[in-house]
């Protein structure tokens, strides 16, 4: 599915953000202007919007394989995943000792609640393990059960790195996790739950809840080309957790706040477009990808390619130009109208390293040449040609001057 956009840059920035769709805009026009009542209302306009917002739970449980019931609206991914770890977290405050695990290579919005509960809680029992990943970024699933103590009650691991690519392997951690909970259930001891962060996911490869056998679930609808400011969480049935959000009891009580209409509606046909065109626009992006990929290796010596190349979303290139910073690239690239970034775009203005890459062991300095190359539904073949032409120039011009040349 190829659709022209009015976009004068090449833009190959689709992990950081989606432009919304045109059939998304036009889907949610209404939800401004004619159906934007309070969905808790009870007049026509109010219960029209209500219709629509349980007509998207539904579409959205579909999807994910689970219940309407569990799909709790948000206003995105950190929301979602701050809700899910503190949540998980405050509604365990009895215990005296509450361990929770993540993995090294974790979103900024999964490793600051953690760290914001360690630091403020520590006095209550709180305290974190830290898994490593290999090479590849890959988590290592058996320091995972090597570090689950009588005192575990969450385990949060990503399903697909933002940065990198590279997808984890939840089902096998979920199969297992389900067996060690069913012995803790005939030993009276807390549940240990299981959130994954799905963010770059969801609305682009398969996710079933049931397939990967995990009790929370977070997305975010402007990573598949819905509005920015919407997304939800998935909450399996029974799961012992709190609101974050106090108020008039919206959203079965867990969020809160008078619902976005508007934003799910865009959520809800983003949806749709993304289960009826996922594995076409799949193998149009993977070939574009691998293009891309092969013309920057053959025309740009000393190219380190980061991540499993096999087991990544197909959208993703994350290398590294060594002799370069990658700021330099960036900017140069900017000025020729081409739009890419050095990682995730939540900590694009640090002067540090990224956490994801010194986790996979590259070197720090050579990290600081790190590009990551997202494709997405409007990228064209055009654009991919126009990359390897400039990218290649732009490098050897940086490399000429750069003091790590």
């Amino acid at each position: 599915m190829t659709i022209s956009i009015n976009m004068k840059k090449i833009y190959l920035d689709y992990a950081a953000t989606t432009p919304v769709d045109p059939e998304v805009k036009k889907f949610i026009q209404p939800y401004f202007d004619e159906i934007f009542g309070n969905s808790q209302s009870l007049h026509s306009i109010g219960q029209e919007s209500y219709r629509l917002v349980e007509t998207a739970r539904n579409f959205i449980a579909n999807m994910l394989n689970c219940q309407p019931e569990e799909i709790i609206f948000t206003s995105g991914g950190t929301e979602s995943n701050n809700t899910a770890i503190k949540g998980i977290y405050f509604a365990h405050r009895n215990l005296r000792i509450k361990h929770i695990i993540t993995s090294t290579i974790e979103h900024h919005a999964v490793l600051e609640p953690v760290k914001f509960i360690v630091e403020n809680f520590k006095d209550e029992g709180a305290y974190v393990t830290y898994v490593p990943v290999n090479s590849k970024g890959i988590v290592d699933v058996e320091k995972i059960f090597e570090s689950i103590s009588e005192n575990t009650i969450l385990i949060s691991i990503m399903h697909a790195n933002n940065e990198i690519g590279t997808i984890q392997p939840l089902k096998e951690i979920g199969e297992h996790l389900q067996k060690i909970n069913k012995q803790r259930e005939k030993e009276n001891k807390p549940k240990i739950y299981f959130h994954t962060d799905a963010v770059q996911t969801f609305g682009h490869i398969k996710v079933d809840v049931e397939e990967l056998k995990v009790d929370l679930l977070s997305a975010s609808g402007h990573k598949f080309y819905a509005p920015k400011g919407v997304g939800f969480l998935y909450i399996r049935k029974g799961t012992k957790i709190e609101p974050l959000l106090h108020g008039g009891g919206h959203e079965f009580n867990m969020r809160s706040s008078t619902v976005n209409v508007s934003g799910i509606a865009g959520l809800y046909k983003a949806a749709q477009i993304a289960q009826d065109v996922m594995n076409e626009e799949n193998e149009r992006i993977k070939r574009l990808r691998d293009k891309l990929l092969d013309g920057i290796i053959s025309k740009i010596p000393d190219v380190v390619v980061n991540g499993d190349l096999n087991n990544r979303l197909v959208n993703n290139i994350n290398i590294c130009i060594r002799g370069v910073e990658s700021e330099a690239v960036l900017l140069a690239l900017d000025s020729e109208g081409i739009c890419v970034s050095s990682g995730s775009a939540c900590s694009s203005g640090s002067l540090e390293p990224s956490h994801v890459l010194l986790a996979i062991g590259v070197d720090p300095v050579v990290a600081r040449g790190s590009l990551r190359f997202t494709l997405g539904r409007f990228t064209t073949e055009e654009e991919v040609d126009k990359v390897i032409e400039v990218l290649p120039k732009v490098v050897d011009k940086i490399r000429k001057i750069s003091p790590i040349a």
